[in-house]
Order: structure tokens, then C-alpha cells, then sequence
């Protein structure tokens, strides 16, 4: 190789290792707000860019003018819609945890948890005692898990029947469940206001089916009143589950969630609406 071609070569080198760099940054960026409500901010973004090109296209000035207005002060609106995203992001550059690999949960602990969640369900179902236990997936919950008590807790049957018992500092409000662990006890969830909730359903239901409106999470009611168990999921809410119906949906969904999470239910429960 003549020596004169050494530096172009190099210089090469350099910026592919600097491409390499900015799409593995761009990347864990991606992981960080994947599974986030700013995903769907994206996407909005995207749509916004996309209509901005077509109606350069067609001429559509008035259209266009909008969307240079919309993309000019994007920027602006980025920092304040992402602000819970950009701060999370920041707290885990700190704590070294953003470039780190997270690995998910294997069938058997998956099992585990849905067998503790199912012995905890049917104690507190025959014994009248009210609870309200949501499990994360895809859309992430960390602005729910900082309304409440951190447990960073493994979970146990022993635990969640614990947690919910009356009169106890954390029975009020919502278990958050991530990863195979209890992030978190005695949560907000968000209230829906759906008016086709039926009237003798009370706060606990209202707060699984806002949490099911806006994530992709499945929540688990208890009612304090009748003992029935009911499970919410995507806006919907399937009450007075028997307890074989019950443990067929939690493995269903839980154990393979890629193959099933975008398929109905195929169980026969009592919708609610």
C-alpha cells in the first residue's frame, strides 16, 4: 500500500466509526423512550414532516405555511412534551444504566409471578379485600411507579395479600408490577372518564380502565364489595372472572405476549358497556 493513501484511509476509518457511534447513540435513545407515550409523539411528528413535504408538492400554500410554523418551533415543544422522557434519560446517563442491556424475563419466572399474582388474587377475592395490581408491558409506567411507595420488591403471594390488607400504610391505590418485580405500592392510576362505565363500579375499576386507555398494560381488580375479579386491558373491562378463566388469560398474555397482545380475547368473560 503506498503511504501517501495511509491518511485517506484513515480518514475513512474515522467517519465510519463516527457514523457507528451517532446510529448506536441514536439507538439507545430509541430503547429509552420505546414503549413511552412519546412514541406516539413521534409519530405525530412524522406525520407532521410528511404532510409538510406533500403539500410542498402540491402547492398547497397555506398547508405549508403551517407546517414551517409547526417544524420552526418543533424544537420548543419537543423539550416540553418530552420533558419526562429527556429527565428519565438523564438519570439513567447518570447512573450509567443507559448504555447498559436489560434483559427480559424468562418463561418460568413469567410463571412464577403469574402463579403468585393468581394465589394472592383468590385469597383476597374470597375475603372481600379490595385490590388493584397492574402489570407493565410494552408502554412503560415509570411516571404511575413515581406516585407511589418504591418497593423494588420480588413478588410473592405473601406480599401482594400484605400490601392490600385494610388499614395498612400502602393498601390505597395501585401495585405497579415491572420486570417480575413490585416497582411500587399505593400508585395513582389515571381515572376514566368514560361514561359508559356502569354506575355501581367505584374508584378501582375507574382507575384500571383509565391506566388500560392510555397503556398497554393488563390491571387486575378485586372488589371490595362482591369479591369478583375483573381485568382490564386496552379500554375494556372483563368483569366476574372465574378463576380457570382467570389463569388461562394471565398465561395467555403474559407468557407470550409478542404472539397474542395484537389477537382478542378468545374467552368468554362479561364485558363491561
Amino acid at each position: 500500500m503506498p503511504f501517501e493513501e495511509l491518511p485517506v484511509l484513515v480518514d475513512y476509518l474515522i467517519k465510519f466509526i463516527d457514523i457507528l457511534v451517532v446510529w448506536f447513540v441514536i439507538y439507545k435513545l430509541i430503547m429509552v423512550i420505546r414503549g413511552t407515550k412519546a412514541v406516539q409523539l413521534l409519530k405525530g411528528i412524522i406525520v407532521i414532516i410528511l404532510v409538510r413535504i406533500v403539500s410542498s408538492f402540491i402547492g398547497l400554500n397555506t398547508l405549508q405555511w403551517l407546517m414551517d410554523q409547526a417544524i420552526t418551533w418543533g424544537f420548543l415543544a419537543i423539550i416540553i412534551i418530552f420533558q419526562p422522557e429527556l429527565r428519565r434519560a438523564l438519570e439513567q446517563l447518570g447512573r450509567g444504566k443507559l448504555f447498559s442491556r436489560s434483559s427480559a424475563p424468562d418463561d418460568e419466572e413469567q410463571m412464577q409471578m403469574i402463579e403468585a399474582i393468581i394465589k394472592a388474587t383468590e385469597y383476597m377475592a374470597k375475603r372481600r379485600i379490595g385490590a388493584l395490581i397492574s402489570i407493565e408491558r410494552e408502554t412503560g409506567m415509570g411516571d404511575y411507579v413515581e406516585t407511589g411507595i418504591p418497593l423494588h420488591a420480588h413478588i410473592s403471594s405473601e406480599l401482594l395479600i400484605n400490601i392490600f390488607i385494610p388499614n395498612t400504610p400502602l393498601h390505597d391505590g395501585a401495585v405497579i408490577i415491572q420486570k417480575n418485580q413490585i416497582s411500587a405500592a399505593s400508585c395513582y392510576l389515571p381515572l376514566s372518564e368514560s361514561p359508559f362505565i356502569s354506575k355501581e363500579l367505584g374508584t378501582r375499576h375507574r382507575a384500571a380502565l383509565g391506566i388500560s386507555e392510555v397503556t398497554d398494560s393488563i390491571t387486575i381488580v378485586v372488589s371490595e364489595e362482591t369479591g369478583a375479579i375483573s381485568i382490564t386491558k386496552n379500554g375494556e373491562l372483563y368483569r366476574d372472572l372465574k378463576p380457570e378463566i382467570f389463569r388461562e388469560l394471565l398465561t395467555k398474555e403474559l407468557i407470550q405476549p409478542k404472539s397474542t397482545s395484537s389477537s382478542r380475547w378468545q374467552w368468554r368473560g362479561k364485558k363491561n358497556g
